[in-house]
């Protein structure tokens, strides 16, 4: 069992970046957490060496569409032995600060949505999700 500690910069809130974290540690079979700070997005996993080096992998290769990583930096550490995989509470720092998504234009998912009378969400006007819509003009605060 092996411990790592790693911190995300670039456009990694809003844009659906701590669920997909989420899902990668459940596919890798990897304990811990992720929470976006000021700074960025820190996560702490737990694991075997070869889940943690593929976790890492699919981190840059497979992060959501509207994500950039500016820097990923990874620290071997201690393992904490954490019971299970958490989504934990913003945290704020200090003087920081964190790049913020634009406005995105609708998806294509969206809009087989807003055109599909069978949809629930069918001609309804404020039709968003993880890969569009409204960032820049909504967020109040970062963290996100």
């Amino acid at each position: 069992m092996q411990g790592r500690a790693i911190h995300i910069t670039g456009i990694v809130q809003g844009v659906g970046f701590r669920p997909f974290v989420y899902g990668l540690a459940l596919r890798h079979d990897l304990k811990g957490w992720v929470r976006n700070t000021s700074e960025g997005v820190d996560i702490r996993v737990d694991g075997r060496m070869e889940s943690l080096d593929l976790f890492l992998a699919a981190l840059r290769q497979e992060a959501p569409p509207l994500a950039f990583i500016d820097s990923l930096t990874a620290t071997d550490c201690q393992p904490d032995e954490f019971a299970v995989f958490e989504i934990r509470h913003s945290e704020a720092v200090q003087g920081a600060s964190q790049p913020i998504s634009p406005d995105i234009a609708i998806c294509d998912d969206c809009l087989r949505e807003l055109h599909d009378p069978s949809d629930r969400r069918y001609r309804y006007p404020f039709i968003n999700c993880t890969n569009c819509g409204p960032r820049f003009t909504i967020i109040k605060d970062i963290p996100y």
